[in-house]
């Protein structure tokens, strides 16, 4: 049995992941708001948390998991995978791999491999994804599915359009101009991530005008579509998201369609409206 482990930063399903040859382990941030800090795992109520932060003047701060529940995930499973947000976004990534270092050196030798995901939500999800697949086939050996993991990363893109950029922006992790044009005259900017990082690539005026050139770049950008599965993230707006998957399968051959709720991490920076596309 593998153990696959993601943190909290990954919008993916148990139901997608779990199976007789792997299991889906989680492993929570910490959210920061004002003096409160609170976990992000199954117990958190997603729509008190953003009434909360919508309510707060202070910006919430994340933080990584300790080493310790990594170390804690590498006891279960014969071998360990594990997925983690971008380590230029986190220091989850540095975390796990403290971890692994703590559980060499304690227990020996057991293949435990960190896939840096250079990305976040359902770009995580969409790597899970392809690790449980390739267990599943049962005819590669664990570097193989390491390579081959590593060749699809490099075809994955994350993609999203939020209506807020604030606590992107209060926390540096984007250009302040994107907010600035988000807050204006219905401008919705599309953005994706870029080496682990996140970029603007165009702005449409108006959410169904920002899909159809999501869905353009989609299309022009990805040479293996019919092979990949899309998956879609939003914060507490099914009906963009259920938009969003039509315009996909109108236009696109894909091998499947997801839609996911988003956890307290995705949820700190897309905020209520927000949408998150990989594949």
């Amino acid at each position: 049995m593998i153990n696959l482990i993601v943190d909290s930063g990954c919008d993916i399903s148990q139901d997608v992941i779990n199976n007789e040859n792997c299991s889906l382990t989680y492993v929570p941030l910490n959210l920061q708001l004002e003096d409160k800090v609170y976990l992000d795992d199954e117990n958190l109520d997603i729509e008190d948390y953003l009434n909360q932060m919508a309510n707060s003047v202070v910006s919430v701060k994340t933080s990584a998991p300790s080493p310790d529940l990594f170390y804690e995930g590498f006891k279960t499973g014969e071998n360990v995978f594990v997925v983690t947000l971008s380590s230029k976004l986190s220091a989850t990534y540095q975390s796990a791999m403290t971890a692994k270092r703590m559980y060499m050196e304690e227990y020996g030798k057991k293949f435990i491999h960190v896939f840096d995901s250079l990305t976040a939500s359902v770009g995580q999800g969409v790597i899970a994804m392809k690790i449980s697949e390739l267990i599943n086939k049962g005819t590669h050996s664990l570097d193989e599915v390491v390579e081959q993991v590593n060749q699809f990363m490099k075809g994955a893109r994350t993609y999203f359009i939020l209506d807020k950029y604030d606590n992107l922006v209060k926390t540096g992790r984007i250009n302040p101009y994107i907010a600035k044009l988000a807050s204006f005259l219905n401008v919705k900017p599309i953005c994706a991530d870029h080496e682990g990082e996140i970029k603007m690539l165009d702005k449409a005026r108006g959410y169904s005008k920002a899909v159809a050139k999501l869905v353009e770049f989609i299309k022009t950008n990805t040479h293996d579509l019919e092979e990949r599965v899309v998956a879609i993230s939003h914060c507490k707006c099914y009906e963009k998201a259920v938009a969003l998957k039509d315009e996909v399968l109108k236009n696109l051959k894909v091998k499947d369609v997801l839609i996911e709720d988003c956890k307290g991490v995705v949820a700190t920076y897309a905020n209520r409206g927000g949408i998150v596309v990989a594949l």
